[in-house]
C-alpha cells in the first residue's frame, strides 16, 4: 500500500477569490505582513500498486478529476510504502 499526498491550486495567472477574501480578513485582523493567500485542495490516497507506474496512475486521475487543469495546478507527493 502506497501513500499518496495530493495538493491542487490555482495557476499563478488565475485569479483567487477565496484567497483575496482572506487575505482581506486576515489583513483586518492586524496581520499586515501576509501579503498573499492562495486557496487550494488536498487529497490523501492510499493506493495499491497495480502494473502501471505509480505516477502515471495518480497524474491520470489529478487530470481528469481532482483538477481542472485549464485553471489549477497539482503536484504529489508519495510518502510512504508498507513493507510487503
Amino acid at each position: 500500500m502506497v501513500f499518496v499526498k495530493v495538493y491542487v491550486t490555482y495557476k499563478e495567472s488565475v485569479l483567487d477569490p477565496q484567497g483575496e477574501a482572506v487575505k482581506g480578513a486576515l489583513h483586518r485582523m492586524g496581520y499586515s505582513e501576509i501579503e498573499e493567500v492562495r486557496i487550494g485542495k488536498y487529497f490523501e490516497m492510499q493506493v495499491n500498486p497495480g502494473t502501471r507506474p505509480l505516477e502515471e496512475v495518480i497524474e491520470e486521475a489529478c487530470d481528469q478529476l481532482l483538477a481542472n487543469v485549464n485553471m489549477e495546478t497539482y503536484r504529489f507527493e508519495i510518502v510512504n510504502t508498507e513493507e510487503a
